[in-house]
């Protein structure tokens, strides 16, 4: 478990054992991952949600579709191992405004509405995730409700 968690750490700071990531990507891995962790959190990604998630890595960081699908493929691996969101939510609320973690969880948002059942499990993580952001309430609650 720990070298699982020590796996995504330097996998945050090096895009390889030679070069350090950049800010930019740090988060987008970061944020991916988040992506990731909440399409898995009722017990596995369905296809809705791949392709959404899929999407957003597009539309957000200008990449192809190849690059999208094997972004999203190494995410839900690492989540499927992951065994903390710390490392990664510290990395975002250290680096980004609020106004990014808020757009963040709008994301996630989307994500959990993308199969069109917001399982409990999945807006628990959400809200979790919201928390570790300092996110505050009426925003969480007004993500949601945009993302409905």
């Amino acid at each position: 478990m720990i070298s699982t968690i020590q796996g995504l750490l330097k996998r945050l700071a090096c895009a390889d054992d030679r070069q350090p990531q950049s800010r930019d990507e740090a988060l987008r891995t970061a944020t991916i991952a988040l992506l990731m962790e909440v399409a898995c959190a009722d017990a596995g990604v369905n296809e809705d949600e791949r392709l959404l998630i899929e999407q957003i890595i597009s539309r957000n960081y200008e990449v192809t579709a190849d690059q999208a699908r094997d972004m999203a493929l190494l995410a839900e691996a690492q989540a499927e191992q992951s065994t903390s969101l710390y490392p990664v939510t510290r990395l975002i609320t250290s680096e980004c405004s609020l106004d990014e973690r808020i757009a963040i969880i709008r994301l996630l948002w989307q994500v959990t509405f993308a199969d069109g059942h917001v399982d409990k499990h999945e807006e628990h993580l959400v809200r979790k995730v919201a928390d570790l952001l300092y996110v505050p309430h009426n925003q969480f609650i007004k993500t949601k409700l945009q993302g409905m």
